[in-house]
């Protein structure tokens, strides 16, 4: 009879990993693969005896439900004028020496009176071209994972924290970040999400000024001067290291129960 019992509870865990798995691939459009080790690793772990849970090491708390507020009449036009003359000083800037191999300035995108703001490292190849932020392959993957929470691209708001194209991608260097920073901190003053989202290490370390690791700080929420914000890993990890959207997803679901988003049925 416990044996029964026991195998009927590994076949349930095997089942909520499908179905998990499944409704990744379906609202990414990705190809995870079902990984047998892990599953397999499920299928053998010892279930719980009747009558008792294991225990669990309790979560922190997330933030309320941030609930949208009406804006005053003539705000968003108020916003645009305020981004569009902070873009006009970025595209000026030589205070740092990337200012040197740019194309062109990457300043942001979106709707300025976007609730969640997503913020990632520097522009690329097809930024530092394009003049936008994230429109290369891990910006695609950045839209497919916008989608994915029910939102689009226009209704969210896009920056990174160097605003010119750092040689041959490269992380950027601290007197470059520190250089750039004051132009992020004006766009999130002038925007005001109601969340933050860093994208990968280098967002997440500048922001929150530590020396952590992604895999340390990610799914975890933070204060930004006043803002809730939650680092993740960066689309272009991710297009590397599939197995880690997973838990990528699992980050977006915060973000999506914080801001009172519907979540997929059987996933709240």
């Amino acid at each position: 009879m416990i044996k029964a019992e026991n195998s009927a509870a590994a076949i349930a865990r095997l089942a909520r990993e499908l179905r998990f798995r499944l409704e990744v691939n379906r609202l990414f459009g990705w190809q995870v693969p079902l990984r047998g080790i892990r599953l397999a690793a499920a299928a053998s772990r010892p279930a719980a005896p009747a009558g008792k849970r294991i225990a669990r090491r309790p979560a922190p708390a997330p933030p309320p439900p941030a609930l949208p507020a009406p804006l005053p009449e003539g705000e968003r036009a108020r916003r645009l004028a305020l981004l569009a003359a902070l873009d006009r000083e970025v595209r000026a800037c030589r205070s740092c020496p990337l200012c040197q191999g740019r194309t062109q300035t990457v300043f942001g995108a979106g709707d300025p009176c976007a609730r969640l703001m997503f913020i990632g490292e520097g522009p690329g190849f097809d930024e530092d071209r394009l003049g936008e932020p994230f429109v290369g392959k891990a910006g695609q993957l950045l839209d497919r994972m916008i989608q994915a929470m029910g939102l689009s691209r226009r209704e969210v708001y896009i920056a990174n924290v160097v605003k010119c194209r750092p040689p041959d991608n490269r992380v950027p260097f601290p007197v470059e970040m520190i250089a750039c920073m004051p132009y992020l901190r004006r766009q999130i003053e002038i925007i005001r999400p109601l969340v933050l989202c860093a994208l990968g290490s280098t967002a997440a370390k500048a922001l929150l000024q530590t020396t952590e690791s992604i895999s340390r700080l990610r799914g975890r929420f933070f204060d930004y001067q006043g803002i809730p914000l939650l680092p993740t890993f960066h689309p272009s990890y991710l297009l590397r290291n599939e197995p880690d959207k997973r838990l990528a997803w699992e980050d977006l679901q915060k973000l999506m129960r914080l801001l009172g988003l519907p979540l997929a049925p059987g996933r709240r």
